[in-house]
């Protein structure tokens, strides 16, 4: 079975990522029916959710990558803003 994507113009790595964003949601969405989300203060400077955390960890990552797009040369590849995008995603979910 192949997957078509071909109506909305869609690459496999775009598909690939909007499905691991579905794929978050329905673990947070498990996690808040299994384990409620306490309203805490950490790093950030206001009262979070975890799915707070997880959409500002979203913003954050989505503005490195067009950052590096504008400073950069956009044939320099995208690695180096999705390590830092993973790495403060991270900090952000636990710290933040």
């Amino acid at each position: 079975m192949t997957l078509d994507l071909e109506w909305m113009a869609w690459t496999v790595p775009t598909a690939a990522f909007f499905a691991a964003i579905a794929a978050c949601l329905m673990c947070l969405t498990v996690m808040q029916v299994v384990s409620p989300s306490i309203p805490r203060r950490g790093l950030l400077p206001m009262v979070t959710t975890r799915g707070d955390r997880f959409f500002i960890a979203l913003l954050v990552a989505a503005f490195l990558q067009i950052g590096w797009l504008v400073m950069t040369d956009p044939e320099s590849g995208l690695w180096v803003p999705l390590i830092a995008a993973i790495a403060a995603g991270l900090a952000i979910l636990r710290w933040g």
